[in-house]
């Protein structure tokens, strides 16, 4: 194998890692935009279950009448 050869498969080697590598990071951004969303959607979910909360005061006064 002539030194040429060597480098011309070594470039290549080099090429296939980077491939991988690149497609690597596109699967993990791709998992971490789902896991985001579906965070993001439970809580928007959640949010609309909870009954919304009113008023606490009534019209009694706080304050007990003196005798």
């Amino acid at each position: 194998m002539s030194e040429n050869d060597a480098t011309r498969e070594h470039e290549m080697f080099e090429y296939e890692m980077a491939t991988a590598r690149h497609a690597e990071l596109i699967r993990e951004a791709d998992a971490y935009r789902q896991v985001r969303e579906a965070r993001k959607a439970l809580r928007r979910t959640s949010s609309r279950s909870q009954e919304p909360e009113g008023s606490v005061r009534s019209r009694r006064s706080r304050f007990v009448r003196a005798a």
